[in-house]
């Protein structure tokens, strides 16, 4: 029967009703001879079978279209009555597919009919039964199918709905993802490319009166150049995934707190003095917190080159249980104390280069770089404030949770 389920449920109707007036037309043969009116009796066992094909389209009309042909064969009293399967499949049909209402009218109807058809001369109280548990199986089994496709019909939008949800939480994830990588390319390239900038700008200022000393500011700018190549491999490596044979990741460690002795080199190689203090006992952080933390440090030190004209800058990175604090300050003109706590916003701090006058640091930093460490710190559940220091100049202070 593989051909069958293979068949549109529109040839399905059409083969089950051709079968069925097929069958009824053949229990007749036997009983022609006693059959008064017997092409009569051929015609209406016919039209309760043909019907069926457009059971699904219209289960009301076929089930009257099947139940009428039945009630005048009864009526005529013919002698001999075919099975009325082809009602039942219709009352099937019509519990399967129809509202509440039309369920509860057409069974009304039916019964109805059934007590009527019983009636009439030839019938007993035996055919009465075997009428009535035929279309009570018949109804039953119309609930069951309506109910187990009302339960698969759920499952199906749950499980879209499921998909829906997941193709959603990949997209954020996805766009969280860009977020974290626009983050790393900004770091590293403001980072390398000021230092670039400010060792080429000494470099040209040295020539052509004091060749030796330009000479040390162009090797620092291809060291420099050099690490940012560096990072930038780490960072694209981390895109393309492991890529040796052995299966181990072609990628350089990230970055740590632990290792800001480079990044210190390189501003003092701008001309800035710079110290670190470390305060409390350095523990293992988790990766996420342990970046953030080195990339906090690094661009506020990329900053303090950009903008500031300090001379001289200090790190701080303090251990607590629970928690780790980096602070960097520099030596520049004040600003402004903005706090951001929790929320990914993009800060504005303003410069004063007097007691009135004032610049936004963001904007003179290309609108990121600030920005970005609020970010960072509000990503790790932390706290960040910006603005002047304790002794003057102007300072950025993060506390990241630190399990």
């Amino acid at each position: 029967m593989s051909w069958a389920a293979g068949l549109s449920p529109r040839m399905q109707d059409l083969a089950l009703a051709v079968a069925l007036a097929i069958y009824n037309a053949g229990s007749l043969i036997p009983e022609t001879r006693q059959l008064q009116l017997p092409y009569v009796a051929f015609l209406l066992v016919a039209l309760q079978a043909l019907p069926l094909a457009w059971r699904r389209r219209w289960p009301v009309a076929v089930f009257f279209a099947v139940g009428i042909p039945r009630t005048i064969y009864d009526q005529l009293g013919l002698n001999f009555a075919p099975i009325p399967l082809g009602p039942a499949i219709a009352y099937y049909t019509v519990m399967d597919r129809s509202s509440t209402r039309v369920r509860v009218a057409i069974s009304v109807v039916l019964l109805i009919g059934v007590v009527r058809s019983q009636m009439l001369p030839g019938h007993d109280a035996y055919d009465y039964f075997v009428d009535v548990l035929q279309f009570a199986v018949a109804g039953t089994l119309g609930m069951l199918s309506r109910t187990r496709r009302a339960y698969v019909q759920e499952v199906e939008a749950r499980a879209e709905q499921a998909e829906t949800e997941r193709a959603r939480q990949v997209a954020l994830a996805a766009a969280d993802e860009r977020a974290r990588i626009a983050r790393e390319l900004h770091d590293v390239v403001a980072h390398h490319v000021s230092l670039m900038a400010v060792q080429s700008e000494a470099a040209a200022a040295l020539l052509p009166g004091r060749p030796e000393e330009a000479s040390k500011s162009v090797e620092v700018i291809g060291r420099t150049a050099r690490e940012a190549l560096t990072e930038l491999r780490r960072l694209l490596g981390v895109l393309r995934g492991p890529a040796d044979v052995d299966g181990r990741a072609s990628t350089s460690p990230s970055p740590s707190i632990s290792t800001l002795e480079d990044v210190l080199g390189q501003v003092r190689q701008a001309g800035i003095t710079v110290n670190l203090r470390v305060e409390g006992s350095p523990s293992k952080l988790p990766p996420r917190v342990d970046l953030a933390a080195y990339r906090i440090v690094q661009e506020a030190l990329t900053n303090t080159v950009k903008h500031s004209g300090a001379v001289e800058a200090a790190v701080t990175v303090s251990y607590e249980p629970g928690y780790v604090t980096v602070s960097v300050t520099d030596s520049g003109n004040g600003a402004v104390a903005v706090t951001v706590d929790n929320s990914p916003k993009r800060a504005l701090v303003i410069r004063s280069s007097g007691h009135d006058a004032g610049k936004r640091r963001l904007a003179d930093s290309g609108g990121f770089g600030l920005a970005g460490i609020a970010e960072r710190v509000a990503s790790c559940g932390g706290k960040l404030t910006v603005g002047p220091g304790d002794a003057g100049g102007f300072a950025v202070t993060a506390r990241l949770p630190a399990p």
